[in-house]
């Protein structure tokens, strides 16, 4: 008898909103019930991801071992067809700061905390501590506030970075107009 490994595959539980890590941690829970009576679980992994309301994906090698394992919880509402590819999944796995995507300069709007809304220009980048300071362009006068990189989404983006060369190249056409009047 030859022993073949099947690759395992990612499903997807579509659960009720806000459940999702009560049904993770039920499954779980009965899952290590079963590995301690000496049965081996055939789920491998639990996965919840903050960016994916509703849903619960689970690593086993078929649909059928997640569907025992979900069965009879009242917060799952049903299993999505077929399987999810890896790839699908990744993007949401990898958390990419967007400290190194703003710029001093860059107009911003501020999406969170008590100054929601309003638009501010960055006047300066903490990469360390993940903040950066900024003066409110709504306001009446300058006000530099300074807000979690994760508060702000990027509006505009500096003169300086999108293209500072060619802005360079039409300076060096002034002064020679310049020198022609003399």
């Amino acid at each position: 008898m030859s022993t073949t490994s099947i690759a395992p595959r990612i499903f997807a539980v579509k659960t009720t909103g806000g459940q999702e890590k009560t049904v993770a941690k039920f499954v779980g829970d009965r899952l290590e019930k079963k590995k301690q009576e000496g049965k081996a679980p055939q789920v491998n992994a639990i996965l919840v991801l903050e960016a994916q309301k509703s849903y619960v994906f689970f690593e086993a090698p078929n649909a059928q071992a997640v569907s025992d394992a979900i069965s009879g919880f009242k917060h799952v509402k049903g299993m999505v067809p077929g399987y999810i590819q890896f790839s699908d999944i990744e993007k949401f796995l990898v958390d990419k700061s967007m400290i190194s995507d703003v710029n001093v300069n860059d107009v911003i709007e501020i999406v969170a905390g008590p100054f929601k809304g309003m638009r501010a220009r960055i006047n300066r980048v903490e990469p360390q501590r993940n903040e950066v300071t900024v003066i409110l362009l709504d306001a009446p006068y300058q006000l530099p506030v300074t807000v979690e990189v994760g508060s702000i989404k990027i509006v505009g983006r500096a003169a300086s970075a999108a293209g500072a060369a060619p802005a360079t190249a039409g300076d060096t056409s002034v002064p020679t107009a310049a020198q022609g009047e003399s």
